[in-house]
């Protein structure tokens, strides 16, 4: 399966369009306790994922898309507690960086210490449920996040291919059922995989803020495009 909706709905003059009163749900993935994936040179996800989120929370909100942050903190530990915060938005968002399985992993000495790394993948990745009570508004959002990406030059990862099935490999989005943010939520969700942390120039390119405020921009185009063209309930 394959199959991609329209993209016309990036057209910049529909941006702008009926956004105003559009919220956006903002996850930061893992959290103090569970760092997530350790990155090559040791710093963990969960300092990239609230990182990333500051820097693209800002650029929504510069789309006059409201903001709802939760786990910036990084004191959230349950799953099913993020989708639950997120009850009354209008998308959901989770942030996340990617590593790679011990397998394809390499040693080196940074700093002193040995650590691991990968050559074999980088790039982002975009993921929805099939399970997700509005697939068709995730997957629409996934799919317009992915193309305003690969228009601004970020590339999406095809390593996924090997687990996931395509939802829409162009511009990377893959099908991630049972991932509990996703199918537990009760409004449009996307899990969002930055980038590599454990490929050591992926890494750099990851921490340096003209790249995040790029890649933030790009992602908040897309989903105030999606939204755009998605009927938004009129808020009390």
């Amino acid at each position: 399966m394959n199959k991609r909706p329209p993209l016309f709905f990036l057209m910049p003059t529909l941006i702008a369009a009926s956004v105003y009163a559009a919220e956006v749900a903002v996850d930061v993935g893992h959290g103090r306790l569970d760092g997530g994936a350790i990155s090559a040179r040791g710093r963990s996800e969960f300092d990239f994922n609230r990182q990333f989120a500051e820097v693209f929370a800002a650029a929504l909100a510069q789309r006059e898309l409201a903001v709802r942050r939760i786990n910036f903190a990084g004191d959230i530990g349950s799953l099913a507690e993020r989708p639950q915060q997120a009850i009354g938005a209008d998308f959901f968002l989770s942030i996340h960086h990617d590593s790679i399985g011990e397998s394809y992993l390499q040693r080196w000495e940074q700093d002193g210490e040995e650590m691991t790394y990968t050559d074999a993948k980088r790039g982002f990745g975009l993921f929805v449920s099939a399970r997700n009570p509005d697939l068709a508004t995730s997957l629409r959002c996934a799919s317009a996040i992915g193309a305003v990406l690969r228009r601004n030059g970020f590339q999406p990862s095809p390593w996924h291919g090997r687990t996931h099935l395509v939802a829409d490999g162009e511009n990377g989005v893959w099908y991630y059922d049972n991932l509990v943010v996703l199918y537990r939520a009760t409004l449009p969700a996307v899990l969002f995989e930055a980038g590599v942390i454990k490929h050591r120039e992926e890494e750099l390119e990851l921490l340096d803020p003209q790249r995040q405020a790029r890649m933030a921009d790009a992602v908040a185009t897309g989903i105030a495009a999606c939204l755009s063209i998605t009927e938004i309930p009129a808020r009390d």
